[in-house]
């Protein structure tokens, strides 16, 4: 079996430059494609190299809003650069009313930025949204999006309005944290995913699957437990039971989904 992973940062300093042994395990467990998220001006270069050095990156340059303060003013010069040097995607892009003393004055401006790069390039994009579900649909259905389609990355909105967002084109993402049982709501949100809309991911390193799920236990730099990218597969397994269909069947379905929106990339 194949398994794509619409998203994570293999590009992380914490992995400690072990990222070429990583894709390798990666390899072994069956991974085909994985979309690697950029989040500001000062890591592009290295998702940039990474797409580089290994076909199974899927490389995808933006700005997450946790790292807006940090922008040059030439910020979205730069993004184009980026997504000119190789085929990729946008994103990690978004909204955040979460983080603490995070200023959200700036964050619609660049987001709306973005989004309107990814609509002209017809280019997939990755959502970051916490906190702010209703605005985000505001701006997503008053706004031209790419025909490819929006990735809710991590979706944790509430279900009742997974149809509005399916009707803007939106994709709905599985991190293999939700199978933690505490996240219970969250697992039963997919429930009400179109079939065609599901993706899954590992957001590696972070979002840690339950200690009996981590197939791949994994140390940063910091000593702190890191999430394995090749946990990917893991996730599968896990949602699959959860949703009561066969791992063969889910895989399938999240491949096709994942080729609507990011093949020929």
């Amino acid at each position: 079996m194949k398994f794509y992973d619409a998203h994570n940062h293999l590009q992380d300093d914490r992995f400690g430059g072990r990222q070429t042994d990583l894709l390798a395990t990666c390899e072994t467990v069956g991974v085909a494609r994985m979309v690697v998220n950029g989040a500001c001006e000062s890591d592009w270069p290295q998702v940039l190299a990474l797409a580089r050095e290994s076909k199974i990156v899927l490389p995808s340059f933006g700005y997450h809003p946790w790292y807006l303060p940090e922008r040059t003013p030439d910020w979205l010069k730069q993004l184009e650069n980026f997504l000119d040097a190789v085929p990729s995607a946008v994103g990690e892009i978004g909204l955040d009313r979460w983080k603490p003393d995070l200023p959200y004055e700036p964050q619609e401006e660049v987001f709306l930025a973005q989004l309107q790069l990814a609509t002209t390039r017809n280019l997939p994009v990755s959502i970051h949204c916490l906190q702010t579900w209703g605005r985000l649909h505001e701006l997503l259905r008053d706004h031209s999006r790419p025909l490819r389609g929006l990735v809710l990355h991590s979706f944790g909105g509430p279900a009742e309005m997974i149809p509005a967002f399916t009707k803007l084109g939106a994709y709905f993402s599985f991190p293999g944290y939700f199978l933690n049982e505490r996240k219970l709501r969250q697992r039963e949100t997919f429930k009400q995913v179109p079939p065609d809309r599901l993706l899954i991911e590992t957001d590696a390193p972070d979002q840690h699957l339950p200690p009996d799920k981590n197939r791949f236990p994994l140390l940063g730099t910091d000593g702190k437990p890191l999430n394995h990218p090749a946990n990917l597969a893991a996730v599968y397994q896990g949602l699959a039971e959860f949703l009561g269909e066969t791992s063969e069947s889910l895989t399938a379905r999240v491949e096709e989904n994942f080729q609507r929106v990011f093949g020929g990339l």
